[in-house]
């Protein structure tokens, strides 16, 4: 797996810069958003998910990101001094800009929508001088949001974490995470989206954000040519996932690995790739092999999909570890299996 190593002497484990919103989840589910009454509030967006995803597994993350000057940007840096996460990099908006807010819409477990409001979006007002060199060096590895690319001066602020990252030898971890939210173009979404895939390690992302990425160039027929594709820039590990069929994932020293979805009583259709996330990347920061960090990603995501929230519900170790033990019992060993090939 190239040379991916992590610093051990580094005080965080995961800086993640980006998207923090709040998701209101129905209630009264398995209705439209038209139907539904009642819902709750819990800390949402991608890159805040996998952050609370690793303290709830021991690790130690910290946040860039700005959020509203209001109540609901006193409720996301609230939850995150409660989940351990620093804030000291946290930002409040200076000029009345938004908390970005998710309503979803869960019609059935296997049929989930959301919908977003993100007009003067505060995640989005981050500006480079929000960036610090000394906090990025301060991480093991540091994770940005797709996102975080769709409008300046987030975009800004980014592409210099991504160069001060790689100018102190910080291993970058880009999550897609597309929304079709405030982005113009499709080619618009390309040229950012390469410009961080060619400078990353560990890329993330759905077949069809992968496919937006490579806009330019024309997306591949097969996910081994993907993965060439941007082994040739440098990455070392793509992630690349296929929804209930599972996830394809490759290292750069040609060996492919395939991931099933493992048995569970799911609740809604979506939470379930952070969860994965943050289980895999800590994995990884554990010195696990590849097979293993995989098998506990896909469990971690199986246990989201399975919850009513997303923060909320980031399990532990020990409950991760006692659902892949209670899967062998119930379906024989090879359930978890991560299938393995080199290509």
């Amino acid at each position: 797996m190239g040379h991916l190593t992590f610093d051990k002497n580094r005080k965080l484990d995961l800086i993640a810069l980006g998207r923090v919103a709040i998701d209101f989840n129905p209630v009264d589910m398995y209705c439209t958003l038209v139907q539904s009454t009642t819902f709750k509030k819990y800390l949402g967006g991608s890159p805040a998910n996998i952050s609370v995803g690793m303290t709830r597994l021991g690790k130690k993350a910290g946040f860039i990101g700005m959020v509203s000057k209001d109540r609901f940007g006193e409720y996301v840096t609230e939850y995150f001094k409660k989940e351990g996460i620093d804030v000291s990099h946290i930002v409040e908006a200076q000029n009345g800009e938004s908390l970005g807010l998710t309503f979803t819409e869960i019609r059935s477990p296997s049929d989930s929508s959301i919908l977003m409001y993100r007009n003067d979006i505060a995640d989005l007002s981050l500006t480079p001088d929000d960036v610090d060199e000394d906090y990025i060096k301060s991480a093991r590895l540091l994770l940005i949001s797709g996102t975080s690319l769709a409008q300046s001066p987030s975009r800004e602020a980014a592409l210099k974490a991504m160069e001060l990252a790689k100018k102190t030898g910080t291993p970058i971890v880009f999550d897609i995470d597309y929304r079709s939210y405030n982005w113009k173009s499709k080619d618009e979404i390309a040229v950012y989206y390469s410009v961080l895939g060619r400078n990353s390690d560990i890329i993330l992302g759905s077949r069809e954000e992968f496919d937006l990425m490579q806009g330019l160039t024309g997306p591949d027929t097969d996910d081994r040519k993907t993965a060439e594709r941007w082994f040739a820039h440098g990455a070392k590990i793509l992630v690349i996932k296929h929804g209930k069929e599972g996830s394809n994932v490759f290292t750069d020293d040609r060996t492919a690995y395939c991931v099933k979805p493992l048995p569970i009583k799911k609740l809604k259709g979506f939470g379930g790739g952070d969860a994965y996330a943050s289980a895999f990347l800590y994995g990884l920061l554990e010195g696990w092999s590849v097979e293993q960090s995989l098998e506990f990603g896909n469990a971690s995501a199986s246990l989201l999909v399975a919850s009513h929230s997303c923060s909320d519900a980031m399990p532990s170790v020990k409950q991760i570890q006692e659902y892949i033990d209670d899967c062998r019992k119930k379906y024989g060993g090879d359930v978890t299996k991560v299938e393995k090939s080199t290509f």
